[in-house]
């Protein structure tokens, strides 16, 4: 049931309808109205009970309440609710959702229910091609680096506290039930699911009564489903709707006073930008998370950091800098303690830091034509392989990536048969899960065999990633 704007001063059929449909009172709607405008900082918005009764009978009420109607009823149906819906003009501002977001809690709550709303309604394709949609450059960097001296707005008691520390840690329960499976299964089939648990928390930021401490662990809690969801969006090979999601979830750990987290979900903003090939940008996002984060961020963050430090600036070329990150990497690992690590930095354990100083070690191998290429291989090699021996059993797309990493570095020193081995290992991982990016490391992976494409075996290789791929 849906029209335009009423333009006669008669009384509002589809508001009617769709309040009685929601269930609503005109004392409920006021209230929800005003809770909801006092959420996004709008502190003169508190309607009365009659003038609710006034928009049903036909008054237009002014910016943003027409919004405000529709999203609650939206909430309160399950069903996608616009202005025109309502019979009322649509006159908001369009939600900033990119990097130029404010810094301010309304704004975050706001482009959250805007971006889980539309990623709900959006079928998932994996043939979709939007990288170059994504923001980079100075275009993405210069309204992060506000990150790092951001500070949390001053968050209002809402009632008594009726949301308290066990919602929270529900909320983080699940967080850390999607994590789970997107490592065991890879991002494309759970992302709507942890989509909507972020809906649904965030929902709880304009919504629930709590008191302030119980507001920065809630919107630490969104934060954290954010970056799943994000990570999980960008596995599924959707860029640019994983960028909005970050950055979202960027400014809701900002909201938390939350710098730690933040700097996970930047490193999360770097490894994509890396996956896309915008490597300075993975470099300085990086950069990024170590200054903001320079006086909250735990050794696991830490060692973490200098970690994808050394990978990138091997890719850059800058294979000194590449070493003395490494160093640093396995240096600061040597103080984490995992228990007074949090939830998000779980997957950084031994296994990761030696595949990721790996990977930096084999990428220095490629870009280098003189004697210490072997020697570079060689390192990379062991690293790689040991973080295969100290994966977890569910951590199936990290093993891939391994297997994938060590059949690259086998065919930079010219090992065919080693690298088409660690290939069909890592196939028959790929059939288990779904994950694009994985999908994509094996094209890369392909087209890097070219050059040996006349031995049998390496033809092999590629027949068998053509064939599994393009399933």
């Amino acid at each position: 049931m849906s029209a335009g704007p009423r333009t006669a001063k008669e009384p509002n059929a589809l508001l009617n309808h769709w309040m009685e449909r929601a269930g609503l009172s005109n004392a409920a709607l006021a209230r929800a109205v005003t809770s909801r405008a006092q959420a996004g900082g709008e502190r003169g918005i508190n309607p009365s009970e009659g003038r609710v009764r006034a928009w049903r009978n036909g008054e237009t009420p002014r910016h943003p309440v027409p919004q405000l109607i529709a999203d609650h009823i939206a909430e309160r149906t399950g069903l996608p609710v616009t202005c025109a819906d309502i019979g009322l003009p649509d006159r908001t501002v369009p939600v900033a959702a990119g990097p130029n977001l404010p810094w301010q809690p309304g704004a975050t709550i706001t482009a959250i229910a805007h971006i889980t709303r539309s990623e709900m309604m959006v079928p998932h394709s994996r043939h979709s091609d939007d990288a170059h949609e994504v923001h980079a450059g100075q275009d993405l960097l210069t309204p992060l680096q506000h990150w790092a001296t951001a500070t949390p707005s001053a968050l209002v008691a809402r009632g008594g506290g009726r949301l308290g520390a066990s919602d929270i840690e529900g909320i983080r329960a699940i967080t850390d039930m999607f994590r789970d499976a997107d490592n065991r299964h890879g991002g494309i089939l759970s992302r709507k699911a942890v989509i909507a648990q972020m809906a649904d928390a965030n929902a709880l930021l304009s919504t629930a009564s709590y008191d302030t401490a119980t507001g920065c662990a809630l919107f630490s809690a969104v934060a954290d489903l954010g970056s799943v969801a994000g990570w999980m969006t960008f596995d599924a090979g959707m860029h640019k709707q994983a960028q909005r999601i970050f950055i979202a979830a960027l400014h809701a750990a900002s909201e938390a006073g939350d710098k730690a987290l933040g700097a996970h979900i930047l490193q999360c903003m770097a490894r994509q930008m890396s996956h896309l090939r915008h490597y300075d940008e993975a470099l300085d996002l990086v950069s990024l998370a170590q200054y903001g984060a320079r006086r909250q961020a735990t050794p696991a963050t830490r060692s973490m950091l200098a970690a994808l430090e050394a990978r990138f600036h091997a890719i850059l070329g800058q294979v000194d800098e590449s070493e003395r990150a490494a160093g640093t990497a396995e240096e600061l690992f040597t103080a984490v303690d995992p228990s007074q690590e949090p939830a998000h930095m779980a997957f950084f354990d031994e296994a990761e830091l030696c595949a990721t100083i790996g990977i930096a070690h084999q990428i220095a191998a490629k870009n280098d034509n003189g004697p210490s290429r072997t020697r570079r291989a060689e390192q990379s090699l062991q690293l790689v392989g040991r973080a295969l021996a100290l994966r977890p059993d569910h951590r199936v797309r990290s093993k891939a990536f391994d297997h994938l990493g060590l059949a690259r570095t086998h065919l930079t020193i010219g090992e065919v048969t080693g690298a088409r081995e660690e290939t069909q290992t890592a196939l028959t991982l790929f059939g288990t899960i779904g994950s694009k990016r994985v999908g994509d490391r094996l094209g890369e992976l392909h087209d890097e065999a070219a050059p040996y494409a006349t031995s049998p075996e390496a033809a092999d290789l590629r027949d068998q990633i053509r064939t599994v791929v393009a399933a």
